[in-house]
């Protein structure tokens, strides 16, 4: 408990292990310094923000928890029991078949809860439970947390400021302020302790009112000096009888399998069903990507309508492969940019509390997008060939779609690494901002009669557009391709009747579609691995520490 800014929250994150780098000193549990693998597999951590998957109903959310985080333990017939008696124990019940986004606060309070109890863990920490709750909710949840404490649980969470009733609810209270301890003890036990220092609550106020309205910065130190900041604990007699007599501790097994419930597979085939299940349901987010994927694509048919056979318009139809491009490059970009970072915060949640490993979630995440990019883009590269009318030859458009569709992909992967490193508000910045450098890269040169410097040759490999556009260029103008100037006209001055001239002063002569085509898919592979590597370090020490050893043991063999 403490004021705004006191340190509740940094020091929760310390103690469930979330935090880790640049701290000091030791946590030890029964006296015995803690191993944070088998503690993070025996405790639960529920954040502030209770993040819920929103298309998933609140039964349905228990089976994935249960699935995940008891595996092959129980039949479905005992998960599905165990899943029923917690429900009843937090009056669930009745909204089990509401969707997560319909829930009220109090509920998503419990459903978070509920979550995690499947596992039954033996310690449970909540960070600021009652935020956002009103008084009758934020009553119910702690009536809740004494309840789950009752049947042997040690419960710990932070609160700002409670009620007088249900301050006096809590068994013990650690009060910090400025990063001190300044109180540790029983609630009742507070109002004494003031006195020995001199100040006297009235007996209408509520102690927890009347600390935060006496506190100031020499208090505060005369209070951390006489608990010694934390070492002391404030009890009446009868606790303190109690105390020496021993307390109780927690219990800890000797050996755990600290592996994940459930094998990788199962892990991926799961986070992946759920995945698809809430794409399915989120029918506004599918029919608004339909609807701009048509409209885009009939937008840019009736600009360049029948562009594609017309020798006397080949620049033109040059803007429209630059057009498609884009519009790959930055729609499937910016879609991730704005949607990881919430789906970040659920996945740390569930990470931190051993549902699953990151590389299942990163698999299953990077394979329920491509479907719908398969068949949105294809849907598009359909419309916008065939109103700009380029040749009709299968081969032609079966490269013109699988460049798209790899455009789509790559920027997709781009947009993950920047959804992954960045809040929405930020994102929204870094997104267009890396896509211009890659967009103006990618047309240089690409005038005519322009060549391209040596040193500008090899700085335009880091444009994974360009790779796009040589290779889309390649596909529609070489192997034969003769165009029109006009329909049955032989005239020999009709310039870029012969296509690879206009390959030739598009300053793409020589260039291959395959190996475009690699060099396209190359960046999307790089995209993704940059991706998980970003995600991995930003939720585990893990990689830091791997590299950190490593870059030790070189520098031993030195």
């Amino acid at each position: 408990m403490g004021p705004s800014g006191a340190g509740k929250s940094t020091l929760m994150n310390i103690l469930v292990g979330y935090v880790t780098s640049g701290v000091s000193g030791q946590i030890r549990i029964n006296g015995e310094p803690r191993k944070l693998a088998l503690f993070n597999k025996m405790s639960s951590y529920l954040l502030q923000e209770d993040l819920l998957q929103p298309f998933l109903t609140v039964r349905e959310a228990m089976t994935t928890s249960a699935h995940l985080k008891l595996g092959m333990q129980l039949t479905i017939k005992e998960k599905n029991k165990k899943i029923d008696e917690i429900l009843a124990t937090l009056g669930l019940k009745s909204c089990a078949k509401t969707f997560c986004d319909k829930l009220s606060g109090g509920q998503r309070k419990r459903v978070s809860v509920a979550l995690e109890l499947v596992s039954d863990p033996l310690v449970i920490f909540l960070d600021e439970p009652s935020s956002g709750l009103d008084v009758v909710s934020t009553n119910q949840t702690l009536q809740l947390l004494k309840l789950l404490a009752s049947q042997g649980r040690t419960v710990i969470c932070t609160i700002h400021q409670p009620t007088a009733s249900l301050f006096h609810q809590f068994d013990n209270i650690y009060m910090v302020g400025s990063g001190k301890c300044i109180y540790q003890g029983q609630p009742a036990q507070l109002v004494s302790f003031l006195s020995t220092l001199g100040y006297q609550c009235p007996e209408t106020h509520n102690p927890a009112d009347y600390v935060f309205e006496v506190l100031s910065p020499d208090l505060m130190d005369n209070m951390s000096e006489e608990m010694q900041n934390g070492k002391l604990v404030w009890l009446d007699q009868k606790s303190q009888f109690i105390e020496q007599a021993g307390r109780d501790e927690l219990v800890l097994p000797n050996s755990v399998d600290l592996n994940f419930a459930v094998p990788f597979w199962m892990q991926f085939r799961l986070l992946f069903s759920r995945m698809m299940l809430q794409k399915r349901r989120h029918k506004g987010g599918l029919w608004l990507q339909v609807i701009h994927h048509i409209f885009s694509a009939l937008l840019i048919g009736c600009i360049f309508q029948g562009v594609g056979q017309d020798a006397r318009r080949p620049f033109d139809n040059f803007k429209f492969v630059l057009c498609v491009s884009v519009f790959f490059m930055y729609t499937h970009c910016m879609v991730p940019v704005l949607t990881y970072p919430t789906d970040v915060k659920i996945m740390k949640r569930e990470f931190f509390n051993r549902w699953y490993s990151l590389k299942a979630y990163y698999l299953a995440k990077t394979f329920s997008t491509i479907p719908l990019i398969l068949i949105l883009g294809f849907m598009f590269t359909v419309i916008v060939y065939f109103m700009s009318d380029q040749p009709m030859e299968p081969k032609r458009f079966a490269w013109f779609a699988l460049n798209c569709s790899l455009i789509a992909l790559t920027s997709e992967g781009l947009g993950i690494l920047i959804g992954f490193n960045f809040n929405c508000t930020n994102g929204t910045v870094v997104g267009p901002s890396t896509m211009a450098p890659i967009l103006m890269l990618s047309m240089h040169g690409m005038g005519y009669g322009q060549t391209i410097e040596p040193f500008m040759y090899y700085i335009m490999k880091a444009s994974y557009l360009r790779f796009g556009l040589v290779s889309i260029i390649t596909a529609l103008y070489l192997d034969n391709r003769v165009m029109l100037c006009n329909e049955g006209d032989e005239d020999p001055y009709c310039y870029y009747r012969d296509a690879r001239l206009l390959v030739r002063d598009l300053a793409m002569e020589g260039e291959v579609t395959v190996n475009q085509m690699l060099g396209l898919a190359f960046y999307c592979v790089l995209f993704r691995v940059l991706a998980f590597f970003s995600l991995r370090y930003k939720t585990t020490t893990e990689f830091s520490n791997t590299i950190l050893v490593y870059m030790m043991k070189i520098v031993k063999r030195k």
